[in-house]
């Protein structure tokens, strides 16, 4: 009951379901002006009971989005070769456009403060994308620059037998923030990459991720790597690369 005493409720059925309505009092008083009053003193007691076929919009089930793909390596190996960085992370699909030339003067400064110390003392080569590592996981992940070790001092012959990089480096874009800092971070630190960094150029600092770390250092003058006890620190004048990275 709706405790208002000029509607009528009024159930009307359709082929599949009831549907109630009301019937208000000025309804009636213009249905009895039309046929008369005598006609349509009962109204509300007919108007109970009266069934109608109505039509009624036919209802669709909305169906689900498509759950997100599940890539394979064999999958994303196969992707043309359209200028496009694609990489395979938990069976996640990234996809990075041709990054802008600043990040690629800031790729080719770290690589130069990074050779000649990763030479003197034997620990491995420095590499950079494009690449195919798999981190032991089936994953498919090309780092701006990574140090992987090598056997008995010889090249690298195939990217199975890179292994897990002493150092990844990523240099931010801003189509990559959020894989770099988010996705990729999570899947460098469950497999154990002992040093992680993430280059801000315009920010100018880089934030230093370790496996076991739950946030980043964040480094704006002197950024120290010793990926060895037995060797002394790598020591990288950030203010100074930075000038050098935007040409000043």
């Amino acid at each position: 009951s709706t405790g208002r005493s000029n509607e009528v409720p009024l159930k009307v059925t359709s082929r599949s379901y009831w549907q109630t309505v009301s019937l208000r009092s000025a309804d009636i008083r213009a249905a009895r002006r039309r046929i008369g009053y005598h006609a349509t003193s009962r109204l509300p007691d007919l108007a109970r009971h009266a069934e109608l076929r109505i039509l009624m919009r036919r209802a669709y089930r909305m169906g689900m989005p498509d759950v997100a793909k599940v890539w394979t390596r064999e999958e994303v190996l196969a992707l043309p070769e359209d200028g496009n960085r694609y990489e395979l992370v938990d069976g996640e699909l990234l996809v990075t456009p041709s990054p802008r030339p600043l990040h690629q003067i800031a790729v080719g400064v770290l690589n130069d403060r990074l050779r000649p110390y990763v030479r003197e003392h034997r620990l491995g080569t420095v590499l950079s994308s494009p690449a195919d590592l798999d981190l032991r996981a089936g994953q498919l992940l090309q780092p701006d620059i990574f140090v992987v070790r090598t056997t008995d001092g010889l090249p690298l012959r195939k990217w199975a037998q890179a292994g897990i990089p002493l150092l990844v480096v990523e240099v931010l874009s801003p189509s990559t923030a959020r894989s770099d800092r988010i996705t990729k971070r999570r899947r460098y630190q469950r497999s154990g990459v002992p040093a992680y960094w993430i280059v801000d150029v315009d920010a100018r600092l880089v934030e230093v991720w370790a496996a076991q770390d739950t946030a980043p250092a964040i480094i704006d003058d002197f950024l120290l790597w010793q990926p060895s006890p037995s060797v002394p620190a790598l020591s990288i004048d950030l203010p100074g690369s930075f000038r050098e990275i935007h040409g000043e």
